[in-house]
């Protein structure tokens, strides 16, 4: 029981150290690769490609990586709460497979939007991300944090505030999704409404490792 406990506390710590290095690899992926100026011109974002060839493609790296290591810290509480076996957590994990098939899509998009033959690439690349963009408000991120939420009640390997917050957070996003379904290309102020989520992931990860390190609650978690 006792190495039981600290196998469980290990996991704890190195599951919320990987969470937290996800989250700041996404975190730093969009503060290098910002994006070409609205509404430029075919000749702009020839221009744009060329003048951040490097950025874009090490941001489109790290949005890659980032997110894998986020998920591998959702498959974590997944087990570390006891539902490998249950709905919610076949659903957590289903929900995280749509967060990476919705990334890595869009990640596509970025690299070949730096193609500059045909000279309509870029153009085309930018359409489909933006078309991209609204399944992550419209299935991917709902998917996720609904059944995660789910299991997080039923377990207190985390406060009950990350569960609550959890299933607030798919709602919103799913609302958010239905608000602009008409919306071609979402608002710059909707696509930023995703560090929301960035935010409870890496307070999340802190908590559960802080949680490892201290066994905090971690005895009278439901065993896997």
């Amino acid at each position: 029981m006792h190495e039981e406990l600290v196998q469980k506390r290990s996991l704890c710590v190195i599951a919320g150290i990987i969470g937290s290095v996800g989250v700041v690899l996404l975190v730093v992926s969009f503060a290098i690769n910002s994006g070409p100026p609205p509404q430029a011109t075919t000749a702009e974002l020839l221009n744009f490609g060329s003048h951040n060839y490097a950025r874009i493609l090490w941001g489109a790296w790290l949005q890659a990586v980032g997110p894998v290591l986020i998920v591998f810290f959702a498959f974590c509480l997944v087990y570390l709460g006891g539902a490998t076996q249950r709905l919610a957590g076949w659903m957590t994990i289903f929900g995280a497979t749509i967060v990476m098939t919705v990334s890595l899509v869009e990640i596509t998009f970025y690299i070949s939007a730096l193609h500059a033959d045909p000279s309509f690439m870029p153009s085309i690349s930018l359409v489909v991300i933006s078309a991209v963009q609204h399944l992550y408000f419209i299935v991917a991120a709902p998917a996720l944090f609904l059944p995660l939420g789910i299991v997080l009640l039923r377990s207190p390997i985390l406060p009950s505030v990350f569960a609550y917050t959890a299933i607030v957070l798919s709602v919103a996003f799913a609302t958010v999704g239905a608000i602009f379904m008409l919306t071609l290309t979402l608002p710059a102020a909707v696509t930023a409404l995703g560090a929301i989520q960035a935010l409870w992931w890496l307070a999340a990860a802190i908590t559960l490792a802080l949680r490892g390190r201290t066994g905090i609650e971690l005895s009278s978690a439901v065993h896997p």
